[in-house]
């Protein structure tokens, strides 16, 4: 279960990577501050935190269950973006397509906070204001730079898109798969 929800997070952030992409330099820019921002205001949560409390909260099946919810509510964001970027090229945007369009993904601050935990677990007897001011750091400068590399790798709008999609799809399949425990998730 722990790798399953790794690699949740992992596309996680690759999504919002992705997201980012479509944004301007000084706009991801901004947005990734703002996730560094989070991760400095969440270490107070992360230090009370142990490694017992954050598995037994992933362990609890409704938790699970409301996450995956959230996961597909983010994913159906995702698609949307994805939808309305295609079939509107080249034409006036509406306001629902602006706000797809501005509509970061939310989900990536309660990813940074696992990430944070599980640096502070993983590297004992290091200054946990250390470690939390150091992945701050590293969000703000790493988002927003792999945001442009992907769009000097990648520079079709609509390839990004179809990836874009891919990797949403694939958050919401690892949302429910995280949250199967021989339950109905959805009726």
């Amino acid at each position: 279960m722990q790798y399953i929800v790794s690699v949740l997070i992992l596309f996680i952030l690759i999504g919002n990577v992705l997201k980012l992409s479509f944004w301007r330099l000084w706009q991801a820019t901004v947005f990734s501050c703002l996730c560094g921002l989070s991760v400095v205001v969440a270490q107070r949560w992360a230090v009370t935190r142990s490694k017992t409390q954050l598995d037994a909260f992933l362990a609890d099946s409704a938790v699970m269950q409301n996450f995956a919810v959230l996961l597909t509510v983010e994913a159906i964001i995702a698609f949307s973006f994805c939808f309305t970027g295609v079939f509107t090229e080249g034409k006036k945007s509406s306001p629902l397509q602006t706000a797809f369009h501005w509509y970061p993904g939310l989900l990536v601050f309660p990813a940074l906070f696992y990430l944070q935990t599980q640096l502070i677990f993983s590297t004992p007897g290091v200054n946990f204001s250390l470690l939390s001011y150091s992945l701050a750091t590293a969000v703000a400068i790493a988002l927003p730079l792999l945001s442009r590399l992907i769009k000097n790798l990648c520079p079709e709008k609509e390839l990004r898109l179809e990836v874009y999609f891919l990797v949403s799809l694939f958050v919401c399949i690892l949302g429910l798969i995280t949250s199967a425990n021989k339950n109905i998730v959805y009726m």
